[in-house]
């Protein structure tokens, strides 16, 4: 009997103990055919509440049961954790319904894998820097403003002793709304108190300028930390500012060709805008175009969505100081340029058709076997050309189509739902163009490109003259926020990175495709078009971009949050002229179209170069652009294009080896031009004028 008895005790000892093992499951859901719309929702049994939500996606916060926005096809992870310490993790998958989810899924792990390759940090990996945002104090903002409501703001009272040893939570500040009334502060987070602002003094009020652009102008106080905290996204992981690789190997390669050249960015400026110009045109040299329009259409390729949204997308993250690197990130890049378009057209060649061949196949493959390095010479070339021919379907069409359709039919509603036809419309466009070759790409880029440009920098001019009285907050902003910027912000580093990533990204300056569309000028002297080249980083970054970036420092959009990319820009030039956003449409779309030309002309060139250069092969690889045109177009491709995006990137790879061995070759070059061209020896139109200065 008791041995019964004591069988009892212990079954009935293992019910509650078994009760509480944790027990995670979880339900999948597809809400559309669309990409990047699952979702996943945990069940969760036993254990002991609350729980935390610990998942692989970095937007689903800790408290959340629920992800939602996922990519289709791709797994996730959840680990669960109860209030004692106990946990489970499960994986799951959103089960892809559509083509476009398939492609999409499919390619994300691709995306994931060029990431780690392009964005590696090797001086995290060697143990040098810490790539996590630590954060030294909490600010205390004015209660739910926003960035640029009407309202002024002053402090009423201090509820407690500056100095004093505050806990998250607690009540610290009044604060007078002229509009809300009395609104009280509480402590954001557990340290000691520093105020910024006095009792009775004004923090905020929307009818100065100065508070306007100012960085910050809502803080009144900060709250020390105990210790440094480290910054994490809402799933918990850390936030991280590393130095990608990609991003040191353009930087660094600028810099080397900046000093190597001898500031040639500087001291050839002059000559550039004279040959641009058309001063120095050789109309019976070989070639096809003149400079201008092998620099209109290297520009076209160039200025577009990463001069309007990228910018933006720069501030949102590294706030206004990352404008002044991307504007050292163009300056150096004019040296690239030079350096690239330079050999592009020395080591060019013509068929007896007429076609010619030229840029980073050429010279890394004919320029390297000039120095006994042939092996490597026709693998960079031929690995160039894949890379080339990949983004010029993805990146320099599908991305420009889809993004094309998208601003429109935000600003013209009619079009929604109509995808397949834009792109029709657009496709034939395009095939009329690039059906006439590199001679009727450069007579529309010529024209497109001086229209499109004027046209954006004028609605850019028109607002920042309206808020010109915000001119020296406005480069405060910028300078404060490149050297001393938040640990939100990412600190020095992150905005440094930010600020020259989307430079380089903009400029495309070391990645070689300019150099394809500065092949064909007519021209027997090819330092003169390195000198072309050099004014395309100016253009297209420290003008174009540099503009974007102030109208929004200037109109105070710096400080909106929640809005990135296109919508920002366009909100931006709205608070001003209420109506350009449509006009912005149309100019993104001249954009867009433009960059697609001219890179149907790099990608077309990288075909040629793989399959050679017979009419089949080249008609085949134009309907086979314009077909992509249309698929850009009408669906959704995500991480296709993001896959697609980051080749560009990978091109600099090959590109930059084969400038590092052949700089040498490049300032002999130069420097025999320069020492030409003062003596009057080099052009006709020189004859019976004063010597020319470079």
């Amino acid at each position: 009997m008791l041995k019964h008895l004591f069988t009892c005790f212990f079954l009935f000892t293992l019910i509650p103990l078994s009760a509480q093992e944790l027990n995670v499951s979880l339900t999948t859901g597809n809400a559309s055919t669309l990409i990047n719309d699952g979702y996943m929702e945990a069940s969760v049994q036993g254990g002991k509440p609350p729980y935390t939500y610990r998942w692989s996606n970095q937007s689903t916060p800790l408290d959340a049961s629920k992800a939602t926005g996922l990519v289709e096809g791709v797994k996730y992870s959840l680990e669960v954790t109860d209030s004692e310490g106990k946990s489970q993790k499960v994986t799951e998958k959103v089960k892809s319904q559509s083509v476009t989810e398939h492609f999409n899924g499919a390619f994300s792990p691709l995306v994931e894998g060029l990431t780690t390759i392009l964005f590696w940090d090797p001086f995290e990996a060697i143990g040098i820097y810490d790539p996590r945002s630590f954060a030294q104090n909490k600010e205390v903002e004015i209660p739910g403003w926003e960035a640029g409501m009407k309202d002024k703001f002053t402090l009423k009272q201090w509820l407690v002793q500056s100095g004093s040893h505050v806990n998250e939570g607690e009540p610290v500040a009044v604060v007078l709304s002229q509009n809300q009334g009395e609104l009280r502060v509480n402590a954001p987070a557990t340290g000691i108190l520093q105020p910024l602002v006095k009792t009775g003094e004004t923090i905020y009020n929307a009818e100065n300028k100065e508070d306007l652009i100012e960085t910050g102008a809502h803080v009144f106080a900060k709250v020390k930390y105990d210790s440094p905290v480290v910054l994490t996204h809402p799933n918990g992981d850390a936030r991280t500012h590393p130095i990608p690789f990609i991003v040191i190997w353009l930087v660094l390669g600028a810099i080397f060709f900046t000093v190597k050249m001898g500031f040639i960015n500087i001291r050839g400026f002059k000559h550039a805008i004279q040959l641009a110009s058309g001063k120095f045109n050789e109309d019976d040299a070989p070639g096809k175009i003149t400079h201008f329009q092998a620099f209109a259409t290297a520009t076209s390729a160039t200025v577009g969505l990463g001069n309007i949204a990228g910018v933006a997308i720069a501030i949102s993250l590294g706030g206004a100081g990352a404008t002044f690197w991307i504007i050292m990130a163009g300056f150096l890049g004019m040296s690239s340029k030079f350096v690239e378009c330079l050999l592009g057209l020395k080591y060019r060649t013509i068929a007896d058709n007429g076609n010619i061949f030229g840029g980073p196949m050429n010279y890394l493959r004919y320029g390297l076997e000039k120095r006994n390095l042939k092996s490597l010479g026709k693998f960079l070339a031929a690995f160039f050309a894949v890379l080339c021919v990949g983004f010029s379907f993805g990146g320099g069409n599908m991305f420009q189509a889809n993004q094309s359709y998208e601003i429109l039919s935000n600003q013209f509603p009619v079009l929604e739902g109509l995808g397949f036809w834009v792109g029709v419309v657009l496709a034939i466009l395009v095939g009329i163009v690039i059906i006439g070759g590199i001679d009727s790409i450069a007579k529309v880029t010529e024209k497109i490109v001086p229209f499109m440009a004027g046209l954006y920098i004028f609605g850019a001019l028109v607002v920042i003259l309206v808020n010109i009285g915000n001119i020296g907050q406005a480069f405060s902003a910028i300078w404060d926020g490149a050297f001393n910027p938040s640990a939100l912000k990412g600190g020095f580093i992150g905005v440094l990175v930010i600020g020259f990533q989307r430079g380089v990204f903009s400029n495309e300056a070391g990645v070689g495709s300019a150099a394809i569309a500065h092949s064909p000028v007519k021209t027997n002297h090819p330092p003169s078009e390195g000198f072309v080249g050099l004014l395309e980083p100016f253009v297209d970054t420290i003008v174009v971009c540099t503009l974007t970036a102030l109208v929004i420092i200037f109109t105070g959009k710096h400080e909106v949050e929640g809005l990135g990319g296109v919508a920002l820009t366009s909100e931006a030039f709205a608070s001003v002229i209420s109506w350009f956003p449509y006009l912005l449409a149309v100019a993104v779309f001249l954009f867009a179209f433009s960059s697609m030309v001219s890179w149907s002309y790099y990608g077309l060139r990288a075909w040629t170069y793989l399959f050679g250069n017979s009419k089949k092969s080249e008609l085949a690889y134009k309907l086979v652009f314009v077909i992509f045109v249309v698929v850009g177009a009408s669906v959704s491709l995500g991480a296709v294009l993001d896959f697609s995006d980051m080749m560009i990137l990978s091109m600099s790879f090959p590109n930059i080896i084969g400038l590092y061995i052949m700089s040498g070759e490049v300032r002999k070059d130069m420097q025999n031009y320069l020492k030409k061209l003062k003596k009057g020896e080099l052009f006709s139109s020189q004859k019976n004028q004063d010597k020319v200065t470079a």
